[in-house]
């Protein structure tokens, strides 16, 4: 699966993710480049965002990077958030891959 958010800062590995996995997500989107200090992961599955939850990220040289345990088996929603309340959630269609089976 190609990842279609690549030029929106946002990296997804492996790129193809299956329920019971982890995959880890690298973010250099917008509020790293407007500097911010903090960034939370928001992940759900499916149109409900079932199961969510903020992740704090790590700031690393690529960006901020978090690992995400896949427990759904609807597709997978991340946006972000900085410690100010800015949200970058790809113009509000979120950021959005699909849950393979094993």
């Amino acid at each position: 699966m190609y990842n279609l958010y690549v030029d929106n800062g946002v990296i997804i590995k492996p790129n193809v993710i299956a329920k019971g996995d982890s995959t880890t997500v690298i973010y250099n989107g917008l509020l790293y480049n407007s500097g911010a200090d903090d960034v939370y992961l928001h992940a759900g599955y499916g149109n409900t965002w079932d199961n969510s939850k903020d992740i704090k990220m790590t700031k690393t040289y690529d960006g901020f990077e978090a690992s995400v345990p896949v427990i759904g088996n609807q597709p997978l929603n991340i946006a972000f958030k900085d410690s100010a309340n800015n949200w970058d959630n790809n113009c509000t269609r979120n950021y959005t891959f699909e849950v393979q089976d094993k």
